[in-house]
């Protein structure tokens, strides 16, 4: 990382026990999300009182299914050009997750230098949605960094990843899950599956493109996120405008269908709470934001996922057998209602490490009702789904969500 590039993270120590309790480096996806995003409304200990916004600095109360019950966690803006991050250099904010990686490698490297206190505690790296792509990636440089001899030493144990992009011939497979969900006829599930070969992420044929548009005119409308909840797109437009320009409002209307009325009531509004926030110049003070660094924060920058990012991880699956297969720990979990990447193509991504069942599939329960659903494998992998989730899960599933943490962070049986 060059001495340019100025990283923001928030830190917050573990309630239990900060020395012994694990310490997780937390990614938020996009790629250029805010690890803002995962400490208010996913796993952090703070999140915003949900009322109409009437002009005030927005309220933060407490989070009881915070992470931090059990962990310490570092919420990292990356990459370059994320929330706070910044640079002095313009290139810089051309990256990638080989790059994007390397820096947050260095960041952590630097951090621990700073806090020695914390490099026995066992380690973690941990996000969600894009970040199941260049995560493996970095926990790999960590893993040989530690066995080259780098210092300081990290006590790396494994990883966590969240409805996490992986490998588009798994991402892609929304049509089983679509049948699944009963959003599409048994028989245009079968003409697809017949035509497409069970590769939904490429059109093979006319056949197939024709089948895969006949899947996305019946389920346009429904909200990818979580196929339970309204489908509140319009509510984007003003926050996408000022990345995109003005002609991004037909492009969206034009895939919402006629009768589409925006809830008043819409998770996406209540995101733009984050940005009131985050723009209030007393809480820019507060955070010792150098002046004329960020212009307008928010949450997700669409500039770096449209202009400036470079995919480089195809897939992960390669990584993911490498690092497993050395010893360390891994957790996947999906909310089983998210479209955006289906749960059905997770579980199979897992299954296809090829590891031994050791704990085979099964329920598993929160206070006296199921949470979702699990199997384990031999070289400690975990899969678990959380019901009713979405894309993410500790959004929609908080308690459940603390309990998996919680349960598998102490090598618990979920």
């Amino acid at each position: 990382m060059r001495e340019e590039t100025h990283l923001f993270y928030y830190f917050i120590k573990s309630e239990n026990s900060p020395a012994q309790d694990p310490l997780l480096l937390w990614l938020t996806g996009g790629p250029g999300c805010s690890a803002f995003s995962g400490l208010v409304l996913e796993i952090g200990p703070m999140k915003f009182e949900e009322r109409e916004y009437n002009g005030s600095l927005p309220r933060l109360v407490l989070n009881p299914y915070s992470w931090t019950k059990v962990s310490n966690v570092i919420f990292l803006d990356a990459p370059t050009g994320t929330g706070f991050s910044y640079s002095n250099t313009k290139e810089d904010y051309l990256t990638g997750d080989f790059k994007a990686s390397n820096d947050n490698y260095m960041f952590l490297v630097k951090w621990l230098h700073q806090f020695p206190e914390f490099r026995s505690n066992p380690f973690y790296v941990a996000g969600d949605s894009y970040s199941g792509r260049p995560i493996p990636f970095l926990v790999q440089q960590i893993a040989n960094g530690n066995r080259e001899g780098y210092q300081p030493f990290v006590n790396l144990e494994g990883y966590i990843l969240g409805n996490p992009y992986t490998d588009h011939k798994f991402d892609g497979l929304f049509v089983p899950f679509a049948y699944g969900m009963g959003l599409i006829s048994e028989e245009l599930y079968k003409e697809a599956e017949q035509s497409c070969g069970g590769r939904y992420d490429i059109a093979r044929n006319a056949e197939c493109a024709k089948n895969i548009y006949a899947v996305n005119q019946c389920v346009n409308g429904i909200n990818t996120n979580n196929i339970l909840e309204p489908n509140c797109l319009l509510s984007f437009i003003p926050n996408m405008r000022r990345s995109y320009g003005a002609q991004i409002d037909s492009h969206l209307i034009l895939r919402l269908p006629q009768s589409f009325v925006p809830s008043v009531h819409c998770r996406e509004q209540y995101y733009s709470l984050l940005e009131y926030w985050a723009n209030d110049e007393s809480v820019r003070d507060a955070l010792h934001i150098p002046k004329d660094t960020i212009e307008e924060w928010v949450r997700c920058n669409w500039s770096i996922i449209q202009r400036s990012y470079h995919k480089d991880v195809k897939s992960a699956l390669k990584y993911h057998k490498d690092l497993t297969s050395r010893g360390y720990r891994l957790l996947v979990y999906s909310g089983d209602h998210d479209a955006a990447v289906p749960f059905v193509g997770t579980r199979r991504w897992v299954a296809s490490l090829n590891y031994t069942v050791n704990d085979a599939w099964r329920s598993w329960w929160v206070d006296g009702q199921i949470a979702g659903f699990t199997i384990s494998y031999d070289h400690d992998v975990t899969f678990a789904t959380l019901k009713g989730g979405g894309h993410t899960a500790p959004e929609y599933k908080p308690r459940e969500c603390l309990a998996m943490v919680e349960r598998w962070l102490s090598h618990s049986r979920l």
